[in-house]
């Protein structure tokens, strides 16, 4: 029984049409499904990565108008790959944000996969399909399809190639219509999943020559001819796209004809070194410099066309092996360098670049451990057949291993920068990335080293310069050396609207250079002129300049007519609204629709609470707002002092109000208004030493306060 076990599993005894008993397939199918779920475990509570925000379903398009515009709107999803952004959609309807929906469906698929591939192979009645299968499924370069949300392309697409690649398979068997016509769907559904399954008519087509010995027109070609036309125009359509739309271009994809051969001569080595073995692997390679005149680089190219003229020497004895050779470096094609791929700009292999191509060359790695467990003398002794069996689980085990080693890199994105830096030190896109973590959690100096250091690597990162930029425009006194940083990222990259807005912002703030912020504001919306914060920083500074109030409230309109969930725009457009005494009403509707948007908005419940506070009768509700702008931001020195104003008016919460004030002037020393507010409350309670130590404090942060001088004159007076 355990012999017939090893032997269905990996056919490593059995004749290419004999077929073992469904139960067993059965508990085959589901102890891998368990051992898979075991392996990737580690990666299933995982977070959102890179660029998985843009993947998962977007608010705007959640709606039945959103699935509509997935389909016809170029833009309006990262990648026009309507299929995987309909999965997200409907993903995202069943069970929102959850992540662990999204990386159980990719689980699910990559297992799916695998028995669609073990399927495919017994069709084609090769040795060692359940191997194959098995190797595909447990090997570590899958990790990062698997653990990725983004990559659903991967594991959807693949379901959809091999659906598809079965059927057809079926077809020429069988050649019935409705076969060939579902494996076209199923073919059409891979390509708006993902472009590289357009590589798959190509792939059938040395299947079916290493299959029949022959390719002709009739059988093969004629079927075949518009699945290539079909592959190639989405192909060309992907390349165009990465190309004008993701912004594949530039001087990072400067490459010659020499280079790009050198590259995938490169790629191609690369991709097979970590199928066969696969350690230090990593989210993001280090970038190679591509350059044909560094002798040993053009070893790359030589090497794999002396390879592919001996394979083709060995013909026909070889055939299998030069077809799997030719269906792997031709699924790769697309991913060699020949045509722009935006990761490039980072390195120019991933692992997840070779999901579908490996394949190939589990395939065959399957088919020759099957056929090399035959030819090593063990078959003549019953229990030494299971020997090879054997020694293919202690393999599968490895690889089971090394992926639940890896998963854990994907637990969560600093996890995975912090990884990608052990075996990629000079990872621009990890140094980059980990900084804007680092800033957004407040540790600026950290996150200033990394963006630094990313610059360093790589001195074209334009993305770099400008947020280092943004982090320095954050420390006082360094607004010239934050605008020198932006400027830095705009002579890389011209047309980079937000290094644009950045650098708009902090000429603004610099006196006498308004003029050239407004140039660039105005370049940033020639750029992008559906740009709802460019709208909004523009109103902010025109807002500061006399007599063009107007203008300012105009821009506001437009920001939240791009963008009517704009939250941070309303609320500047409901403050700009306040200073006009006819339209204090329209500025409280719009703070409350600021807030109700999004309630972390300290200075929006400050300055609506400021607006209530002069209306009779809504003073606890102005009171109310005070409170919530300290709990977004303890540290808010002036809602403390407007809290404890409102809060002195009442007898019996004089005690609150002073321990507002004093935290206020606790919190910003050089406030000259609380100061003097607290010095009024003191006094009121006899404390008159320490009155006057606060309205002589307000005098010389503020030598013209002269309500302050007054107040402390009126406190001396009945003492001198």
């Amino acid at each position: 029984m355990i012999r017939r076990f090893f032997s269905q599993l990996f056919d490593s005894d059995q004749k290419p049409d004999e077929v073992g008993t469904t139960p067993t397939y059965v508990v085959l199918a589901g102890l891998a499904f368990g051992i898979a779920w075991l392996t990737y475990w580690p990666a299933l509570s995982g977070g959102l990565l890179w660029d998985d925000a843009a993947h998962v379903t977007a608010p705007a398009l959640r709606s039945l108008r959103g699935l509509v515009r997935i389909w016809a709107e170029l833009g309006a999803t990262q990648q026009y790959y309507p299929t995987l952004h309909t999965a997200f959609w409907i993903e995202h309807r069943l069970w929102g944000d959850a992540v662990i929906g999204y990386h159980a469906i990719n689980l699910m698929l990559h297992t799916a996969a695998a028995g669609l591939f073990w399927a495919v192979l017994r069709e084609l009645r090769i040795r060692g399909a359940g191997l194959a299968a098995l190797l595909f499924l447990f090997h570590p370069v899958c990790v990062e399809s698997v653990a990725w949300i983004s990559e659903q392309k991967n594991t959807l697409s693949l379901v959809f190639y091999l659906g598809s690649a079965l059927t057809y398979l079926k077809f020429d068997r069988e050649r019935r219509a409705w076969l060939y016509a579902f494996g076209l769907i199923l073919f059409l559904l891979a390509l708006s999943t993902k472009s590289v399954t357009a590589t798959l008519p190509a792939a059938l087509l040395v299947v079916m020559w290493w299959k029949h010995g022959v390719l002709t027109w009739k059988r093969d070609g004629r079927p075949l001819l518009p699945w290539l036309i079909v592959g190639a125009g989405a192909g060309l359509f992907t390349a165009w796209v990465e190309r004008t739309v993701i912004g594949a271009n530039g001087a990072d994809f400067d490459l010659t004809v020499g280079m790009r051969m050198v590259l995938a001569g490169r790629a191609l080595a690369f991709y097979l070194g970590k199928l066969f073995w696969p350690v230090n692997l990593s989210f993001v390679y280090p970038r190679w410099t591509i350059d044909p005149a560094i002798g040993w680089q053009l070893l790359f190219p030589i090497v794999c066309g002396a390879a592919l003229v001996i394979l083709l020497a060995r013909l026909p004895r070889q055939r299998g092996l030069v077809a799997a050779a030719l269906v792997f470096s031709g699924t790769l094609f697309p991913a060699l360098g020949f045509f722009n791929l935006y990761p490039f700009r980072y390195s120019y292999v991933a692992d997840h670049f070779q999901y579908h191509a490996s394949l190939a060359i589990f395939a065959a790695a399957g088919a020759g451990w099957a056929e090399g467990s035959e030819g090593v003398g063990l078959q003549a002794v019953r229990w030494r057949r299971l020997i090879p069996a054997v020694a293919a689980c202690g393999i599968l085990a490895v690889l089971a291993f090394q992926s639940h080693r890896q998963s854990p890199n994907y637990s969560d994105v600093e996890t995975l920068y912090l990884a990608t830096l052990e075996h990629n030190p000079g990872c621009v896109l990890a140094h980059n990335n980990l900084g804007m973590i680092l800033a957004r959690r407040g540790d600026s100096a950290a996150a200033i080293e990394h963006f630094r250091r990313a610059i360093e690597a790589n001195p074209n990162y334009a993305e770099a310069e400008d947020n280092l930029g943004g982090e320095l425009a954050k420390l006082p006194g360094r607004e010239r050396e934050a605008a020198a940083h932006f400027e830095a990222a705009l002579r890389i990259h011209p047309d980079f609207p937000m290094a644009q807005i950045n650098l708009a912002n902090e000429l603004a703030l610099i006196p006498g250079r308004w003029p050239e912020a407004e140039r660039h504001f105005q370049r940033a919306l020639e750029l992008k002129p559906n740009y709802a914060k460019a709208h909004n920083d523009l109103a902010i500074g025109l807002a500061r300049i006399p007599g063009r109030r107007a203008e300012a409230l105009d821009h506001y309109a437009a920001a939240l007519r791009i963008d009517p969930g704009y939250a941070a725009a309303r609320a500047n457009f409901a403050f700009e609204l306040s200073r006009d005494p006819g339209r204090i009403r329209e500025a409280l509707d719009q703070y409350a629709v600021a807030l109700a948007a999004d309630p972390a908005q300290a200075e929006a419940h400050n300055n609506f609470a400021n607006l209530l506070a002069g209306i009779p009768g809504r003073q606890a509700e102005a009171m109310s707002h005070y409170e919530a702008a300290l709990q977004v931001r303890a540290d808010f020195a002036e809602a403390h002092n407007n809290l404890a104003n409102e809060l002195i008016k009442d007898p019996g919460r004089v005690a609150q109000a002073l321990s507002h004030y004093e935290a206020a002037v606790r919190i910003k020393p050089d406030y000259a208004e609380a100061h003097n507010n607290l010095a009024i409350a003191y006094a009121n309670e006899g404390r008159i030493e320490e009155a006057a130590r606060h309205f002589q404090l307000a005098i010389k942060i503020r030598p013209d306060f002269q309500a302050a001088r007054d107040n402390l004159s009126r406190l001396l007076a009945p003492h001198l």
